[in-house]
């Protein structure tokens, strides 16, 4: 039911006459032709998603799914990335690249080889 401008004037005023004094004064300092007591509601996180069109929740419960027994440490590391990759950060994407680069050199040369130093 859409109001009158009279209307919500009239109903500006009465509200802002019932607000308490320390909220008043708050008002005051915005200004009360700028304040806006019958804003829209904001909308809520959008939930963002991958090329897959997964969350990262959804991708890091996959992911998880594959490595059965993983430490605490390893869950958190992946998280980390998972959201950093989700979210476009440049660091993120340097060690995301950085993986591709170093999974691609070892296969060129023939290495199969887990992380860290060689035994």
């Amino acid at each position: 039911m859409a109001h009158s401008p009279e209307e919500l004037a009239t109903l500006k005023r009465a509200i802002y006459d019932k607000v308490k004094p320390r909220r008043r004064k708050f008002i005051d300092k915005v200004g009360y032709d700028v304040w806006d007591p019958f804003q829209e509601p904001m909308d809520p996180l959008d939930l963002r998603e991958d090329a897959s069109r997964r969350t990262s929740q959804q991708l890091i419960a996959e992911f998880l799914a594959t490595v059965p027994g993983s430490s605490e440490e390893f869950g958190k590391g992946a998280w980390e990335l998972c959201l950093g990759v989700m979210t476009g950060s440049e660091r993120h994407r340097g060690m995301y690249a950085f993986c591709k680069w170093y999974k691609d050199l070892l296969a060129r040369e023939g290495i199969e080889a887990d992380l860290g130093p060689a035994k």
